[in-house]
């Protein structure tokens, strides 16, 4: 792809992150400069272990900056030596507006999801949480408050009815890829255009994707079974939804629903200790289908069942 000469600095640090960047590369851009976490200690050994976009930059030879301040004047000065024309961000930290207001053409961010809806950092957990049948990916102008820039391009994906969280974020990776590189060469090419994020609000409410949490995480049976399906699904594969059985924590990866009119109180479990184990709810059941005990890895059912004697 011929692309107007633009250098780039790209910020970011997960593996959904990686695809944006891999995009950018193999669509001819100039990445002056990667710039991601600090490695840090992890895994039984506590080694230090790079961002995957600190590794896929150093496959690739590209320059790698990993400022634990952002503020630093070192920092700042290294961005200045670069003097980069525009800034792309996904998946990365709150820039300083030294940081983010220095480039001519601005700095971009990808988001994922259809904003000004699911400002925040879980947008895809809660997009399923709350049994979103779309979602999508946005790219959009940094400016002080956050996700709330003027608006360049949107995409929108569809979050089927067996989707989880993981299953979106994969969609989301590869849609916003190639959403980022044509908003880039738009940018390049001067033939963007931006609309303030009120234009697309149509006076609905718009819902928050605040951090998720720990303590978030427990599954509450007395809500309706499609609710505690939707946030199964949401919270799937992480952090995952968790519930205690006896005094055992479980996660919970995987469930379905039945339809029904519970005896029991919600909460109250039930199994033929070999084939299912579903736990009443408001309107029915949860059958769990995939879980992980604490201090276990994860399983089918079936095999939890079978070294399990205790419900």
């Amino acid at each position: 792809m011929a692309v107007a000469p633009l250098k780039i600095v790209f910020m970011g640090t997960p593996a959904f992150a990686v695809a944006s960047l891999d995009a950018l590369v193999k669509a001819g851009f100039d990445i002056a400069a990667v710039i991601t976490s600090a490695d840090k200690p992890a895994g039984r050994g506590m080694k230090l272990q790079q961002s995957d976009v600190k590794k896929y930059a150093v496959e690739h030879g590209l320059k790698v900056l990993q400022p634990t301040n952002l503020k630093s004047p070192e920092f700042i000065a290294e961005l200045k030596v670069i003097n980069a024309g525009l800034q792309v961000v996904v998946a990365f930290r709150m820039l300083p507006e030294v940081v983010w207001n220095m480039p001519r053409l601005g700095t971009i961010n990808l988001h994922a999801s259809l904003l000004p809806q699911y400002r925040g950092a879980a947008p895809i957990n809660w997009a399923v949480i709350n049994g979103e049948k779309e979602t999508g990916v946005t790219t959009f102008k940094l400016k002080h408050e956050i996700d709330t820039g003027n608006i360049l391009l949107q995409e929108k994906v569809k979050i089927e009815d067996t989707d989880n969280a993981g299953d979106v974020h994969d969609k989301l990776m590869t849609t916003g890829a190639a959403l980022l590189v044509k908003t880039v060469t738009q940018i390049a090419e001067g033939t963007i255009k931006e609309i303030a994020q009120e234009d697309f609000a149509k006076n609905e409410p718009v819902k928050k994707a605040p951090k998720i949490f720990t303590e978030d995480c427990e599954i509450k049976w007395n809500r309706s079974v499609q609710d505690i399906h939707n946030f199964i699904r949401g919270l799937s594969p992480f952090p995952s939804a968790f519930t205690f059985l006896k005094t055992r924590r479980i996660k919970i990866l995987e469930s379905k629903i039945e339809v029904a009119q519970p005896e029991d109180d919600p909460g109250t479990f039930e199994t033929d200790g070999k084939t299912f184990l579903k736990v009443a709810a408001q309107g029915g059941y949860i059958h769990i289908l995939r879980l992980k005990p604490e201090g276990k890895d994860e399983m089918k059912v079936e095999d939890f069942l079978r070294g399990w004697r205790e419900i």
